[in-house]
């Protein structure tokens, strides 16, 4: 399809950090690479996460995180600084924001969950053998014999451009959830529940989402990532129509400025927080990019710094933020130390080349933040 021979690299998480480690000093200077190199990377099955064997939702198991939405396959050059068209070498990944977010988690030792589609396809086997893999119960991941399982290529320039391309057409299996997919008790049992904005996007997946809500009656850490993405949507406005239609379901919101203001008109970090808890939001979360994250209550509010670091593909960062977003609330934190963590996981991921084998444990997170004691509870 592509019109070359390409080597696709699988990539177990146990040896994901090693691994990233070295493809960055291969590839991280632009100015090394040819664009005419691959790498070899053998794939050596490991064994079962620990979580994966406590998440399977039999017996009326409580999840600490359950997420709904995307999940597929990402497919990411391993040529940094080179167009797709040049590329001669690629990883494949676990990909998709919800499935990410729930690695993420459980990679902080959450039982975690996802509710999703896949294809019947080996792509769709893939998806839900590596959810329980890196430990999260894909017991909830319906199969589509109708829609492929999706696949999104990106391409790799640091420091802040990384184009991305969604073969989600006509539609994908995690748009296909209908409201009788939904476990309502597992969504009304969990300790966290996160939703995407992506969700709203079409039917059956946008009633499905409001079938959940309903089930969950607005219990503490209902979460929603306001993740819009212009592609999945006829227009802002009707995007805008969706989200404020869900807020009022919601008790945590987190997006940054843009996705803010298509959800309440807003770009200004604290107008934009004020109007999501206009609209009943306990927690209202503002990315601010260099000027670091706002995280607001009705009590006050914390602004958290940024953590600089050499980025290598910031596609990821969001998505272990929300994972480390969903441990913080979890784990009763203040807000600050909450964000501190989210931030740093964030920057931790782009420092990687991948995204859900590269979420880091909480012992590497800490290790990011030296003055950590100061904020332990």
């Amino acid at each position: 399809m592509l019109g070359q021979s390409i080597d696709i690299c699988l990539c177990p998480g146990a040896q994901s950090e090693q691994r990233v480690v070295r493809i960055e000093r291969r590839y991280g200077d632009k100015q090394r690479h040819n664009g005419s190199e691959s790498v070899q990377v053998t794939h050596t099955p490991s064994e079962s996460s620990p979580a994966a064997s406590n998440t399977s939702g039999a017996g009326g198991q409580v999840y600490d995180v359950l997420a709904i939405g995307r999940s597929g396959v990402d497919i990411y050059p391993l040529q940094i600084g080179t167009g797709l068209e040049n590329v001669t070498s690629f990883g494949k990944f676990l990909g998709g924001s919800a499935a990410n977010v729930t690695v993420a988690a459980a990679r902080l030792g959450r039982r975690a969950a996802l509710i999703s589609g896949a294809g019947d396809d080996p792509f769709g086997r893939y998806v839900k053998q590596e959810l329980q893999r890196l430990g999260v119960e894909s017991r909830h991941v319906i199969t589509s014999s109708e829609y492929a399982t999706p696949v999104t290529f990106c391409e790799i320039f640091p420091p802040d451009d990384f184009p991305l391309y969604f073969y989600r057409k006509p539609s994908a299996p995690d748009l296909q959830v209908t409201p009788e997919d939904i476990d309502t008790a597992a969504v009304e049992n969990a300790k966290l529940y996160w939703s995407t904005v992506t969700g709203l996007s079409e039917e059956p997946s946008r009633s499905a989402h409001f079938a959940a809500w309903q089930a969950r009656e607005r219990r503490k850490f209902t979460v929603l990532d306001l993740d819009y993405r212009p592609m999945f949507w006829g227009s802002a406005a009707a995007a805008t129509e969706q989200v404020q239609k869900a807020l009022p379901h919601i008790t945590v919101a987190v997006g940054n400025r843009e996705e803010c203001e298509v959800a309440v008109g807003e770009t200004d970090p604290h107008k934009a927080a004020d109007a999501l808890l206009d609209f009943g939001v306990e927690i209202a979360i503002v990315k601010q990019g260099p000027k670091g994250v706002l995280g607001k209550t009705r009590d006050g509010s914390v602004v958290v710094p940024p953590i600089p670091v050499d980025v290598v593909n910031g596609l990821g960062a969001g998505d272990a933020f929300g994972g480390s977003l969903c441990h913080g609330l979890l784990a009763g934190w203040p807000l600050e130390k909450i964000l501190r963590h989210a931030n740093a996981a964030g920057a931790i991921v782009a420092s990687r080349l991948e995204c859900s084998t590269a979420m880091p444990t909480e012992s590497e997170i800490t290790a990011l933040l030296p003055d950590e004691e100061s904020l332990h509870v």
